[in-house]
Order: structure tokens, then sequence, then C-alpha cells
């Protein structure tokens, strides 16, 4: 079987409206940004309909060729998306086939977006996210890849061939390679391209994700729930309790990240135990946030306070104790019927949480020692609230706009960390499909063969950017509250 090109027949005709549009939308976009230096001062005149008046001149008119010429492109490029799907297999090229490959995550998308928007107003803040531009392509881009994680992971679609198989004769082959004949996979292709072990570099993209979206948020709540634990009383009662919490964070962000890790995954720090001891410290925090939240929430209720929390920290507590034990480990006391996980990047998701848990502390802490002062807290003071419930159901609600955009900035840190961590090749597997090893494994012979460090460096940067441009979404958004 012969090769795939990039865009097979489909190209003949999107090939040169794309490059055309692209190249007439570089030149507006640069005649604008020189026509502005030589611009008027913005006024805000309203036509008599109440619309702003728009601008007029030379400016004005790059200004919607600039429009125009980006609906344009993006036309084109939906039809890279669109026309592949009714096209036999190989005429659309790999692009096609790639975008055949994702129909699940599209139809995903699709759905989410026109149900989100149609219910906007009855959703909240999330609700407000489609109100920015900046927010729903943010968005846009986080749910694709929680999509393709979802489907690769659970449903083991999407993926083309086994991400650990090796194909002979396709080391470091370009993409759109044949395999040869016989060779199991759901396609006769390679479409992205073989790696320096002769693995399919498009299945190892897609099951990175896995990793990345199995593990940042996971690991980002966890140390969220730290975090909020402790700073909460740290900035409500200050005093001596708030000194010693936070020197205690200040002496583990004083530690240089990568050198932390590097004393966390080391073998000799492993066998000792450390980790797992680290584990069942920071992970019971969920079963204290929880059990205090509850339990200052309906304190006034036993019987409702008991009838809920028992289940609700029934549940915690099995899974707490199913993550902590481990086989192989100092902890390793749970049955093999009750121990529900095999998590056998413990030490990487441990680490994570202990890197980020002192700087979400600082955050919290400081909100508290702000939001302490406003009349709200001191009505709940007067009426005779515990201070556990002023902390938790009155100044956590009114400090979540800044936790939200902290959250999604910090899964994107979390996400290079753990790139890092796999570069390095730090508590991970040498076989790992993680974007970070990939990339790793392919810079090796990056002057000779670009394509193997390639996707999953730019999957990284897709990730990391719909987390910042979502999080700006939502700073924009809360700040209109």
């Amino acid at each position: 079987m012969d090769a795939l090109t990039w865009t097979g027949s489909l190209g003949t005709f999107l090939n040169p409206a794309f490059m055309l549009l692209a190249g007439l939308l570089a030149v507006a976009i640069v005649a604008q940004i020189v026509l502005s230096f030589f611009a008027a001062p913005v006024t805000l005149q309203s036509n008599p309909d109440g619309t702003l008046e728009a601008r007029g001149g030379m400016l004005g008119l790059t200004e919607t060729a600039v429009h125009y010429l980006f609906l344009g492109t993006l036309v084109v490029v939906v039809a890279y998306i669109v026309v592949p799907q009714v096209m036999p297999y190989g005429a659309a090229g790999i692009i096609g086939e790639l975008s055949k490959r994702f129909l699940p995550v599209w139809i995903a998308l699709i759905s989410l977006y026109t149900v989100s928007i149609i219910y906007k107003r009855k959703l909240g803040l999330y609700g407000k996210l489609f109100d920015s531009t900046v927010g729903m392509i943010g968005f846009g881009l986080v749910m694709f890849w929680v999509f393709t994680a979802i489907f690769v992971g659970m449903f083991d679609m999407i993926a083309t061939h086994d991400y650990l198989s090796q194909v002979s004769g396709l080391k470091n082959k370009l993409p759109g390679v044949a395999v040869p004949e016989g060779t199991e996979g759901v396609i006769p292709h390679y479409l992205l391209g073989g790696d320096n072990l002769a693995r399919d570099i498009f299945s190892r993209m897609v099951a990175g994700s896995v990793f990345v979206i199995s593990i940042a948020p996971l690991a980002t709540i966890f140390a969220f729930m730290v975090g909020i634990t402790l700073g909460l009383p740290a900035g409500y009662y200050g005093g001596k309790l708030d000194t010693i919490l936070s020197f205690l964070a200040n002496l583990i962000l004083a530690f240089p990240v990568i050198l932390l890790f590097y004393l966390l995954v080391t073998p000799e720090i492993v066998l000792t135990g450390i980790p797992s001891y680290m584990a069942a410290f920071l992970f019971v925090f969920p079963l204290i946030f929880f059990g205090v939240l509850l339990n200052s929430r309906y304190y006034t209720q036993p019987s409702k306070r008991n009838a809920i929390m028992i289940p609700v920290l029934g549940v915690l507590l099995w899974l707490y104790l199913s993550i902590i034990n481990q086989p192989g480990t100092v902890i390793n006391f749970l049955p093999a019927w009750m121990d529900l996980f095999d998590i056998s990047i413990l030490v990487v998701f441990v680490s994570v949480v202990f890197v980020n848990a002192p700087t979400v502390f600082r955050i919290v802490r400081g909100l508290t020692l702000d939001l302490r002062t406003r009349d709200y807290v001191a009505a709940a003071q007067t009426r005779g609230e515990g201070a556990w419930y002023i902390m938790l159901w009155e100044i956590l609600p009114n400090a979540r706009g800044p936790l939200i955009v902290d959250f999604c900035l910090r899964i994107g840190y979390t996400t290079i960390l753990l790139g890092t961590l796999g570069f390095f090749g730090l508590g991970l597997s040498s076989e790992s499909p993680d974007w970070g090893s990939t990339i790793n494994e392919g810079r090796k012979l990056l002057l000779i063969f670009a394509h193997p460090a390639l996707p999953p460096a730019v999957a990284l940067l897709s990730l990391v950017l719909g987390l910042n441009l979502l999080a700006d979404g939502l700073r924009e958004e809360s700040l209109k509250d």
C-alpha cells in the first residue's frame, strides 16, 4: 500500500484556498498593526440604535478585512475536518484520516457546546464563559483532550495501533507510512510516522493524553484540598498557627522544584517508604475537608448530618485506603478484593500534590486575611455561627473567583511539571507514552527526524494554552459579577 500524503485529493481544492486566505490574513493583520500607530484616539461614539460607531478610513477597512479573512480561513479549516468524514479511506490524506479518528471527539464537543450555549443563563459562571470568545476557545482546547482521554482510556477508540507494539522496518519512518501487510492495527498506516523504536507516534500521543488528563486535574484537586483545609484557619485565626503553617509552606517552596522531585522519586528514597507515608498524610485532607464541611453545614441537624456524613465519609475512607495501599510498598494491608486502585505512579502523584499544596495554601491564606474583615463575616459572627461554618460557607464561596482561575492555571502548571518529569525520566516507566517522555525520546534525533517529537510537543502546548485561555475567560467573566 502506498504512503499517504498530508491532504490527498482534498488538498487540490482546499490547499490553494487556505494558503491564499492565510497569506491575506497575515498581510491584513500587519497592516492593521502599522495603521493603528497613526490612528486618531478611540472615542466611544454610538449610532442612533445604540451600537458603537465603526472606525472609518484605511484602519477601519483593514479591521473589516481581518474579520472576514479570519472567518474565511476558519471555514477552510472546518472543511479540512468535515469533508473527509464522507470520503473513502486515504482520499483526504493524513489530515483527513486524523479527522476521522477524532470523530467521537468532534461529536462530543459539538454536543457539549450546543447544550451549554442553550442553557448558559442557567449555568452560573460556567454559562457566562460562553460570552467570552477567549474562554470558549480555551475551553474547547481543554475539552478536546479531555474527550480524547475518555475515548482512548475508557472505550479504546481513536488510537490506531497498540502504543507499545513495534513494527519491523518502521523505525523513524515519516508520517503516512504504510505498515507491512498482516500487521495488527485499525488502519494500515502510521498516520504520524514511527518513533525510534518503530512504535506508532499518533497512538502514543493520544495514549499520553490519558496519563496527563487523569493525573493533572486530580493531583490539583488534592493540592487544593490540602491548601484550603490549612489556609482557611491560618488566615482566619492568625497568630501562632498562621506563623507555623506559613513557615512550613515557605520551607517547602524554598526548594527548587526539580531538585525536590529528584529527591522524592529516587529509588533510595522510595525504598525508605517516605512517599507512601507522605501519601497517607496528604490524602487524608479530603476526608478532613468533607467531614468539617458537612458537620459545619448540618451542625444544628444531628440526624440529617449523621445520615449524610456516615456514607460519604465511609466511601471516602475506602477510597483513601485503596489509594495509599500499594503492593510492594511499606503500606500494604488491604485484601485484594478491597483494593480498588493500583497506582503505579503513586510517587509522582504524591510529589505533585506536595509541591502544589504550599502555593495554594498561601493563596487561600491571603484571600482569607482579606475577606475575614468583611461585613458578612461580622454578621455571621454576630449570629453565633461557628468558625468553620464562617470559613467554609461565608469566606470560601466569596473567594471562588480567584481560586477557580488559579485552579485552571495550576492544572496547566501541573501538566508542564508532568511533562518535565517525563522528559527527565523521573518516576515514570521508560515505555510510558506520556508526552514528556515521548518528547525526550524524539529530541535525541531532532536534527535528523523532527516528526517524533513534534506531535507530543504540540499536544502539550495546546492543552496548556487552552488552560491559560480558559483561566483568562473565567477571570474576565468573574470580574463582571
